[in-house]
Parts: structure tokens; sequence; C-alpha cells
């Protein structure tokens, strides 16, 4: 892969202004150069007009890293790899009901993504079904690791297993001994949260209280203020997207529980540029554990792959293209995703071809 698999344990956010940016309508070349196919399921749906990076930073380095193969001549039984794009809106039986339209009239061989780890339990299944590898870029449930439910399902970030690793060893340098969790209702919330209490448990950490942030209501169940000032301890952790988490913390900016009261630990990174100066102070002091490429940690990469599928994005996107430094990392293990499926195709097919009679 091009980028290896770490995770980054902790990090302080001060500010962190985040790229702004207007969605424009992309002019990459036609996908029908091939009857074989690589599908990319990305969250947004189509012509939105709330943009996010996870999903248009991830489906402009699918559509590079194909294009990449096609200039190193990359081809299966002389055929280069197409793709096709379905925009899930993060809806499970959205996406399935997309892909199953799509499978049929097209020769796919694989499927990228989904981003959510809600989309993934089904599309993985189905995959599963027939038989078509599914590597996902940013579903990190970490009962998708089950082998027997999930055989194809795959994924280039890191499971929330190794974030509840990560908070263990948090909460030993720090001396903290208990903390509340506010997770989301779906597979990577519950799923998140429960992987969490489990290795606190077995590191003799407490979880005083689990709260659900309902993503139907948007809302969180019961008093966030009451919750928290009767609750012995003062460390927050926020299992949730951004757009949750943002309710999460303007709620909690309403009912002054931030910093410095309680100290929080978040799962994604937010844009505080959202919120006033004047919050902007509470919000200093927050943590976030989230998957980070290989980069962070200096391990080594490729940065001659890597820069040409920048390029390519450039070339076809320039909109949407931030400063190296500001792409989304879900969209490199979105490349990573992809450009392992070309490479394992790649090699099967060599492989079949010199077993041949």
């Amino acid at each position: 892969m091009l980028y290896m698999i770490n995770f980054r344990w902790s990090f302080l956010h001060f500010i962190l202004w985040q790229l702004n940016f207007e969605h424009a309508e992309a002019a990459w070349p036609s996908s029908n150069v091939s009857t074989i196919q690589l599908l990319g399921l990305f969250p947004d749906a189509s012509n939105t007009s709330k943009p996010t990076t996870l999903s248009v930073h991830s489906e402009a380095m699918f559509k590079a890293a194909i294009l990449l193969s096609q200039q190193f001549n990359i081809t299966i039984d002389g055929k280069y790899i197409g793709w096709k794009v379905v925009q899930t809106t993060g809806n499970r039986m959205g996406g399935l009901s997309s892909t199953c339209r799509e499978i049929p009239n097209s020769n796919i061989v694989g499927i990228v993504g989904p981003a959510y780890s809600r989309e993934a339990e089904v599309i993985a299944e189905f995959g599963a079904s027939i038989n078509i590898p599914v590597i996902s870029y940013s579903a990190t449930n970490p009962d998708l690791s089950d082998r027997s439910t999930y055989p194809t399902f795959y994924r280039t970030v890191s499971s929330d297993s190794a974030a509840a690793l990560a908070m263990v060893e948090l909460f030993t340098r720090y001396n903290w001994s208990s903390c509340i969790i506010i997770y989301q209702n779906d597979a990577f919330g519950s799923g998140g949260a429960k992987v969490i209490k489990e290795a606190f448990n077995d590191n003799g950490f407490k979880v005083s209280q689990m709260v659900i942030f309902d993503i139907i209501s948007l809302s969180i169940r019961g008093d966030l203020q009451t919750i928290l000032l009767t609750s012995a301890s003062r460390i927050v952790i926020i299992w949730a997207i951004v757009d949750y988490t943002n309710l999460i913390l303007q709620n909690a900016l309403e009912a002054d529980v931030l910093g410095p009261r309680f100290t929080w630990i978040l799962s994604s990174s937010v844009v505080f540029s959202s919120f006033n100066v004047t919050s902007q102070e509470k919000l200093i002091g927050i943590l976030t554990v989230e998957p980070v490429t290989g980069s962070v940690a200096n391990a080594p990469i490729n940065n001659v792959l890597l820069n040409a599928a920048y390029d390519i994005w450039q070339q076809y996107e320039s909109e949407s293209f931030p400063e190296i430094t500001k792409v989304d990392y879900y969209a490199l293990f979105a490349f990573d995703a992809t450009w392992s499926f070309i490479q394992a195709l790649q090699q099967y097919c060599s492989k079949n071809s010199n077993n041949s009679p």
C-alpha cells in the first residue's frame, strides 16, 4: 500500500481553520474505456449544497488511482480498468439499492467503500453473497473484522479496536480513571463505544455513563448539563462523525460543560471556525483520537506515486483540490484501497495466465 496504516493516539487541537470549498462540476474523462470496472461508493448526495471533504476528496483520489493505472498501462486481459460511482447519501438501503442497480449492468470486479460503518455492514454482506471483494476507506466498526460474517470485506483504515487501545494508553499516561461516553446510535457509534468500554474494563478504568446521541432527532437523549454535572467523571468521549460531533459540542457550549470544567476527547476533527470567537476559547484543549496516514508517523511512503495522483486530481478537478497538507486523510485511504485492488487484480490475472497450459 501507498500509506502504512498507523494510529496516532492523541494530539492537541487548538484552533483549526479548514478549507471551505464550493462543489464544482468536474471534467473527469469518460469511465467507459473498459468493461472491467471498480465501483466507488461515496457518502455525499448528488448535487449537494454542502459537500464534505470525506466524499469529494475520496472520490477524486479513487478516480486518480484508476487513471494512474491507465497511464502505467496496467491492463486486465488486455483491457484498462474503468470506474462507476455511486453517491450513497450515507444511507444503508440507498447505498445497497444503488449498488444492486449497477452490478447487473457492468462488469464490476470490486467495490471501494462505503464510507460509513452502517453502510458497510450491508454492502459487505452483499459483496460476500456474490463473491465480490469490498474495501472500505473509512468504516471502522470492529464487528466488520469478523471473517465468518464478512469474508470478502477489507479496509485500509484502522478499526476502532486500535482507537480503544490508544484511549487506554492515554488514560494510563494521565492517570485518569473514569469517563462518560457519548455515541451516535448506529453501527459506528455503538461499535466504537462498545469496544472502548470493553478495553477500559479490561484495564481497570470505569465508564460511568453511556449517553446516546440520536441520529434521527439529532439530539442527546437526556439533559447533557444534568448528566455531566451529576457525574464524578470529568472526561467526556464523543464517538460520532464530525457533523454530529459539531451538534454535541454546540449543546455542550450552551450548557457550559466544556473546558476547563471537563476534558473532551473526540473521534473526528471538527471545524472550529464554525464557532464564534468566544466559544473557540472554550474549545482549546480538546483532544482528538483518529486514524492518520503513514507520513504523520514518519513511515516510508511512495511520494512519486502520491504526487502523480495529485497531479491527475488537479488536472481534472482543480476546483476541489486543496493544499496538499489539507487533503482529507480518508481520501488517502481511498487511494490505498483503489490501488490495492488494481495491484491485486494485476497479480491475480498474471498468476492465472502463467499457470495456463
